[in-house]
């Protein structure tokens, strides 16, 4: 690995602090939340844009959107010899690593930011996947102090009165600042919100202008979530878990970008830019199931979803449907807090709907609800682990909750998948855990809910999952 590269790594992370301390009182004001009780469907929401999938993706992975970075001096000892072999890219970003870009800001200063990928692509089997979430990534550690450490090395270098560090000062302030809140309890999930409540805790939601004062209180609870794949955005009427990003998705998608923009005119730039962006990802396809299908299991599987799984989760093939449902708790019965953090422990919506995201055409709304959409299911089996916290390894546990595991960790890398179970490989461990191990008892984390298939006979559940492996 190139020296270095972990550092800025962490310290680039945009698409995803203290630890999780809350307290009994601030857990049951989630709980008491008010809780709809009825499935409903999300209203119809057509995207309006005509734009190009490769220059999409072009702009994802040598673009500007995030609008600021770490001098690219940073990168010149650790970077000169290495070689883009996922991207093949040209110039500066021939020498990054396929989640970072290199480009130039208009003061000319050459800088590096995370990208779109250091997310949503992963190495899985023996390629790299973009548009996948990559739940390989590790926010336990407090990056705040590595942020700190690696920024008083760049300011010995750079000098404080150089321009290099004059360009770099509100990425700094912001990443430094959002870097606070993001520490979560368990590997491999994503805390992209609260990264995204710590830019805004800075941010005056009219003109973007950094504030030094907090413009919201912001609390010590922390919540992550699996990131889910981007190639279901198509078929969806809402984004996010809980279907809160309502309207425009150029804007929901852009989000994270505020990290850097020194304003709206630049944000709107982005957000034009993002018409491209967004129709690569509607052009995306799921990874197909890369070993043989037994295709006479697989059609007594189809007729258990038909009359099992298709109200919530649609139907595949010729004339697909999807029927865009939020689920409430009461049914679902998987881990509330993600939902209710959202509705009523951040502020993020709220700053978001008074914000220029909301404020300025196209329509774009944050509308948080106390319960989840069941997902398009394209390319499932790829999308391990499983529930919107990531708490189950494997299709085979999500169909049996007497076999969820409540500790357990990845057994191997990215390479190690059961491709009979369907999801990752892992090691049990009931005697406690290590930093490697997922934990279903802390709170968010629950690997309950979900036991629609808990009545299906063994059989049933085996042609099920192999019916699923070809969607």
């Amino acid at each position: 690995m190139p020296k270095r590269r972990s550092v800025v790594i962490l310290c680039l992370l945009w698409g995803v602090g203290l630890l999780f301390t809350a307290c009994r009182s601030y857990l049951k004001e989630f709980q008491t939340a008010e809780e709809p009780r009825l499935v409903h469907r999300i209203m119809p929401n057509p995207q309006p844009y005509a734009g190009d999938p490769e220059r999409g993706f072009s702009y994802m992975t040598t673009g500007d959107y995030i609008s600021g970075g770490v001098p690219i001096q940073f990168y010149e000892e650790s970077m000169a010899t290495f070689t883009d072999t996922v991207l093949r890219r040209e110039g500066d970003n021939a020498h990054m690593t396929y989640d970072n870009i290199a480009f130039t800001m208009p003061s000319g200063t050459k800088v590096v930011s995370g990208s779109c990928f250091t997310c949503h692509a992963t190495p899985f089997l023996d390629t790299v996947i973009f548009g996948m979430g990559n739940s390989q990534l590790d926010f336990q550690e407090n990056f705040s102090r590595r942020f700190n450490l690696a920024m008083v090395f760049l300011k010995r270098k750079l000098g404080k009165n150089s321009d290099e560090w004059q360009a770099f000062d509100l990425y700094r302030k912001m990443v430094g600042g959002a870097f606070t809140y993001i520490h979560t309890d368990n590997p491999g999930v994503n805390p992209a919100f609260r990264l995204e409540e710590g830019y805004a805790l800075h941010r005056d939601p009219v003109d973007f202008s950094y504030e030094k004062k907090k413009q919201f209180e912001i609390s010590n609870f922390n919540i992550a979530s699996d990131t889910p794949p981007l190639w279901n955005v198509k078929k969806k009427d809402a984004l996010y878990y809980n279907g809160m990003g309502r309207g425009d998705f150029t804007k929901q998608l852009m989000q994270a970008g505020i990290q850097g923009v020194p304003d709206t005119t630049k944000a709107r730039e982005v957000q034009q830019k993002f018409a491209d962006v967004l129709a690569w990802v509607e052009a995306l396809e799921p990874p197909a199931y890369p070993k043989e299908i037994d295709q006479a299991l697989a059609a007594k599987g189809k007729v258990l979803f038909q009359e099992n799984c298709k109200k919530c989760h649609g139907t595949y093939g010729e004339n697909e449907t999807y029927p865009n449902k939020i689920i409430p708790m009461h049914e679902i019965q998987t881990d509330p807090l993600y939902a209710q953090f959202m509705l009523k422990g951040s502020y993020l919506p709220t700053w978001f709907n008074e914000s220029w995201y909301a404020k300025s055409p196209p329509y774009a709304e944050q509308k948080p609800s106390n319960g989840y959409i069941a997902p398009p299911l394209d390319g499932v089996w790829a999308t391990a682990p499983y529930l919107h916290n990531g708490s189950v390894p494997t299709l085979e546990a999500l169909l049996n909750s007497a076999i969820r595991p409540t500790y357990w960790k990845r057994r191997g890398d990215h390479t190690d998948f059961d491709f009979e179970k369907v999801g990752w490989a892992y090691l049990e461990e009931p005697d406690g855990k290590d930093e490697k191990t997922y934990d279903t008892t802390l709170p968010g984390y629950s690997n309950k809910g979900h036991y629609f298939g808990d009545e299906l006979l063994e059989t049933e559940r085996k042609a099920l999952i192999e019916y699923v492996k070809g969607l």
